[in-house]
């Protein structure tokens, strides 16, 4: 039971451990705005801050998103287990938590913020069914394959993007300046639902469309393999291995993201831009796994796995507090506090969140956001499952 626990307290605590990475990223956005994050320039930014924000760019950016892909992958498993185990059809309730996840995707992305991932998470849990039975080798096979390809589209020297118009970019950025940092909330909505500041084609928006689920397919599957390899179930004797991989990985995807940001434009930059992020989460995954496996007694790791257990509320709740500091219908800082200010404020709200959170755990069981989930998942109340009644045998 101990180590079911320990086991348990490592998984959740990953997934609260990634939140603190996906708003230190997600607060480029917040206050740059999600197409101004990566055209700093417009903004006249001092040295100190470019060297920020390229620390930013290699430590964190592209490499926590990553580990909430890869235990999204992990609990999509561990519930096809579980509801396996009940005698429950796995994929009507599987099918029925992702339509709940873009339900709320959409919302969260209209009403509040455009940077969004619930909805596409929900999107590609319905491509994971198609993977959802195979064998642990076939998923690690298929994300290695995945993650090589999509690797090799680094040395392709134009990509999608730099197919706009550069002054169509410059006047949109330029007006969400404005919009954001002083608009109404109807005004900050309008320009976020209509405002186009790409104008591809079709045909290449529809390109983009189909590749995407394929650019993060590789951290889906290899949570699905180590759910399937039983990952995590036995940390104190798995440190060895966790401490040699952390070794391997980490180096190698720091190196890769630092070719991107510092060589940019030669051809091995693209490689590394798209694989170094995987790399460097599988890094951060094995250090974490290798920290907290020392020890069942750490007094921080509980922390992180409240942060986990309430990861949807607390995701859309840096949502709310962060859109509110920087828009025009709160504080109005958008664009105004530097990308180490940024790094504080983000540190700062998930520290709070890592006390605030054991604190409503010891009240409810669950998050509003998890219960509701549970709820639409498993049609009840309460939002537990219930085993299925097994048939009468017939004489």
């Amino acid at each position: 039971m101990e180590l079911k626990q320990n086991r348990v307290r490592i998984i959740d605590g990953l997934r609260g451990f990634s939140l603190v990475g996906i708003l230190m990223a997600n607060m480029l956005i917040f206050q740059y705005g999600i197409w101004g994050s990566q055209e700093m320039d417009l903004y006249a930014l001092p040295d100190y801050e470019m060297t920020a924000y390229k620390l930013v760019k290699i430590i964190v950016e592209g490499s926590f998103m990553p580990i909430f892909t890869f235990m999204f992958g992990f609990g999509m498993i561990k519930m096809q287990q579980s509801l396996a185990a009940k005698g429950l059809r796995q994929k009507r309730y599987l099918a029925r938590r992702f339509l709940m996840l873009i339900g709320l995707g959409f919302l969260h992305s209209y009403f509040l913020w455009e940077g969004d991932i619930l909805g596409f998470y929900g999107m590609m849990g319905f491509f994971l069914l198609l993977f959802m039975n195979r064998k642990p080798k076939t998923l690690l096979i298929w994300g290695i394959v995945l993650l090589c390809l999509i690797s090799l589209m680094g040395l392709v020297p134009d990509d999608p993007a730099s197919n706009t118009d550069p002054a169509r970019m410059e006047a949109y950025v330029v007006k969400t300046m404005t919009v954001y940092g002083t608009g109404t909330y109807g005004e900050i909505v309008h320009h976020r639902s209509s405002e186009d500041p790409l104008g591809l084609p079709e045909d290449m928006m529809f390109a983009l469309l189909l590749m995407t689920p394929l650019m993060s397919a590789p951290m889906f599957l290899f949570g699905m393999y180590a759910a399937k390899r039983r990952w995590f179930e036995k940390p104190e004797e798995e440190r060895t291995s966790y401490l040699r991989n952390m070794l391997i990985f980490l180096p190698a995807g720091l190196l890769l993201k630092a070719l991107h940001v510092y060589l940019p434009g030669t051809w091995w930059s693209g490689v590394g831009e798209i694989s170094g992020g995987p790399i460097l989460a599988i890094g951060y995954l094995f250090a974490f796994a290798w920290f907290f496996s020392r020890s069942a007694e750490s007094k921080w790791l509980p922390r992180f796995q409240a942060v986990g257990k309430l990861s949807l509320t607390n995701y859309l709740l840096q949502t709310v507090i962060c859109t509110t500091i920087f828009y025009g219908y709160g504080l109005g800082w958008f664009g105004k506090i530097g990308v180490l200010a940024g790094c504080g404020l983000a540190i700062g709200i998930y520290v709070a969140q890592l006390f605030l959170s054991p604190m409503y755990l010891k009240r409810f069981r669950y998050g509003p956001v998890e219960r509701l989930l549970r709820m639409w998942t498993n049609f009840s109340i309460s939002g537990q499952t219930k085993q299925r009644p097994e048939k009468p045998i017939s004489a």
